[in-house]
């Protein structure tokens, strides 16, 4: 008598010796014939894109603070959404990654302790006139002399140097920079005093004087002037082209990075880094999505 259950067996093992008899790629040069199928066309993507890599890392703060992963979430969504071809992760990327970017985007705590290779890899991407964009403790490390050299300024890991969150008032150093354009003057969220600028090449945008915090007065900060977004230029030693960078010393809050307008303001930071037009993501028009005919048509 015919038994479904009696076939089942059957096809299971026909199955399994089909996939043995097809599944022969084990080897690198196994795999060598993929190269003649190139990979489709991304969807949702502008393949003319500026690359952007973002580098993040864990969470090490408290609700609504410090929220690195869900900065590289939302971001990858929003700068894909913006005309950029992105990537990124929670690891440093690889020099292959850094050959790609137009920028990398920093938001990680203590990003200046790097291992010697990864250091070099750094240093060559900035060499060839890479762009780097860092945010809020994203410059801190052991040696800020050296990070200053990377982006125009460095902070000291393990100071008593911060506001904690505060209410900060800025300051438009340049008024007629249009990366600042609908900026909110005011904001709650974190800022840092004692920072190790680059000689030269520092051209500061919003500056705070610092408030009266437990934090601030401990450190010595009450009262400071202090650059708390600007550009760099400048051309590394032994570089072939100049390279720039963009920072914000504020995101300490998620509320912070998800401001509409504020959000707009590091776009164009994000662009002018990795030396794009300064609305090359702000203004991008997708093209209209696809449309979906229904069956038979």
């Amino acid at each position: 008598m015919f038994s479904l259950k009696s076939v089942l067996p059957l096809a299971g093992a026909a199955v399994i010796a089909l996939a043995a008899s097809t599944a022969t790629a084990e080897t690198a040069a196994d795999y060598s014939q993929y190269a003649q199928w190139p990979a489709p066309k991304s969807q949702g993507q502008n393949v003319n894109g500026m690359h952007i890599y973002l580098f993040a890392g864990l969470k090490s703060h408290g609700p609504g603070a410090h929220d690195y992963p869900h900065w590289l979430d939302t971001w990858s969504k929003l700068l894909t959404q913006h005309g950029a071809v992105v990537d990124g992760g929670l690891s440093f990327p690889s020099a292959d990654k850094l050959a790609k970017a137009d920028v990398v985007v920093i938001y990680k705590g203590d990003a200046g302790y790097m291992t010697p290779e990864q250091r070099a890899d750094l240093q060559n991407y900035v060499k060839r006139g890479g762009g780097l964009v860092t945010l809020h403790d994203s410059l801190c490390g052991p040696d800020p002399a050296d990070f200053a050299s990377l982006v125009g300024a460095g902070k000291k890991h393990g100071q008593t140097n911060y506001t904690w969150t505060a209410t900060l008032d800025y300051n438009v150093v340049d008024k007629d920079n249009p990366i600042i354009k609908g900026m909110p003057m005011e904001v709650y969220d974190e800022a840092f005093y004692n920072m190790t600028f680059a000689p030269e090449g520092v051209h500061p945008i919003l500056t705070v004087k610092m408030p009266d915090t437990p934090s601030a007065e401990r450190g010595g900060g009450v009262g400071k002037v202090v650059p708390q977004m600007w550009t760099y230029e400048h051309t590394a030693k032994g570089g072939t082209a100049p390279a720039r960078a963009f920072v914000w010393m504020q995101g300490h809050m998620v509320d912070s990075l998800e401001d509409p307008a504020i959000r707009t303001v590091l776009m164009r930071g994000i662009a002018w880094a990795g030396k794009k037009p300064y609305t090359e993501l702000t203004d991008y028009v997708p093209p209209p999505p696809r449309q979906h005919l229904p069956p038979g048509q």
